[in-house]
């Protein structure tokens, strides 16, 4: 069987990979596509089909949009006009407000009694533009305050932990509106952490649905047997289409794999030919 990853990630920081070296990890794992989708960041995507291109893998260009949200809400946006003025003007902006969301991160961890900078955030990030909580969690599992990345946003940095800021730039419509006036199709990412009951979670998709939202993340590295159930009978009830990826972070999530998650995941090629499907349904 042909497996793809559709949601994989290059942070270019300390134990990461560059856009390159992720293609190149998902071909010497065996997988026939993949998709980056760089956290509010379309910089990688050049490289990475450069380097798609060369190894004879398909990469599909693509973005992770963060937006507001009383829990968690991240936007995957397939096939996307990289040069598109709107996106790029968004993501700029996106940049602003994810500064702010980790300064006010690592004001919250300050009161927590651990000693952490922005300065050493920005050091652990080498140069990369996007700071992340994965950042602040490599600090803290180096200066003894987490035993590992995975333990640290357990107990302090994911949705309801106490140094969660949910300061976002985009409310959802704008952020579904974005990617498809940027030419592609956008995606609800990891539907559990928007934390609603089926029913709840059902309407609140349909009212992203008339500003362009086309699937939902029917595979994900997280996702009990139950979830992908039923997320995908969810997204056939609604006539959305689906994806699946892993949410791959490299050596920042070292407990997760490319193409396979935390070792059983597989994603087989169908799921975008669905998306490719959907695509040209609605761009023509």
């Amino acid at each position: 069987m042909k497996r793809i990853d559709l949601h994989t990630h290059s942070l270019k920081s300390d134990g990461a990979q560059t856009p390159a070296e992720v293609v190149r990890t998902a071909y010497a794992a065996g997988l026939s596509a993949i998709a980056l989708s760089d956290h509010d960041n379309i910089e990688g995507v050049p490289e990475a089909m450069a380097e798609g291109q060369r190894l004879g893998i398909e990469v599909i260009p693509a973005v992770e949009l963060s937006a507001q949200s009383g829990t968690e809400l991240h936007i995957l946006g397939y096939f996307i006009d990289i040069h598109n003025k709107q996106l790029n003007d968004a993501m700029a902006y996106a940049l602003q407000v994810r500064d702010q969301r980790q300064e006010e991160t690592c004001r919250k961890l300050n009161e927590q009694g651990f000693n952490i900078t922005m300065e050493e955030a920005r050091e652990e990030a080498h140069g990369n533009p996007v700071l992340c909580r994965a950042h602040f969690a490599q600090i803290m599992v180096r200066k003894g305050y987490a035993e590992s990345v995975k333990d640290a946003f357990n107990r302090y940095l994911s949705v309801g932990c106490y140094a969660y800021s949910n300061r976002q730039a985009l409310t959802g419509p704008e952020a579904v509106s974005i990617i498809r006036e940027a030419g592609g199709i956008a995606v609800a990412a990891h539907l559990h952490l928007i934390k609603m009951e089926d029913e709840a979670l059902k309407e609140y998709l349909k009212t992203l649905m008339p500003y362009g939202l086309e699937g939902v993340e029917g595979y994900y590295t997280d996702y009990t047997p139950d979830m992908n159930q039923r997320y995908r009978a969810m997204a056939k009830e609604l006539g959305l289409t689906i994806s699946g990826g892993t949410d791959y972070h490299g050596a920042n999530k070292p407990h997760i794999s490319i193409g396979k998650g935390r070792g059983d995941l597989e994603i087989p090629y169908s799921v975008l030919e669905g998306l490719k499907e959907r695509h040209r349904l609605v761009r023509g």
